[in-house]
């Protein structure tokens, strides 16, 4: 699988992100694929956490679509698209991916 499949592979779903990162192991670890892991782990914390707040509930899944949207844009572009305003702070803290 290439490394541009893998990435938008991490985009669907929980189950998605999990096939993508195993697919992304060893040899065949590739750093489009790396970068978007790491975006869509962050973003699928994000909006949990988020969503967890009753009050700010369905802002944080608005808000989680439309990243997530962005960031599929990006990916099956095959363009490294950090998530505005979080991305970098995805990078970092998941850079062991």
């Amino acid at each position: 699988m290439d490394d541009k499949t893998k990435a938008i592979v991490s985009h669907i779903t929980l189950i998605g992100w999990i096939v993508a990162l195993v697919l992304n192991q060893g040899d065949n670890k590739t750093e489009l694929a790396s970068f978007y892991i790491r975006q869509m782990l962050g973003l699928f914390l994000l909006v949990f956490v988020l969503g967890l707040i009753p009050i700010v509930n369905l802002v944080a899944w608005i808000l989680g679509v439309v990243l997530w949207i962005l960031s599929l844009i990006g990916s099956l572009n095959g363009e490294k698209k950090l998530t505005p305003v979080v991305g970098e702070y995805f990078q970092d803290w998941f850079k062991a991916l």
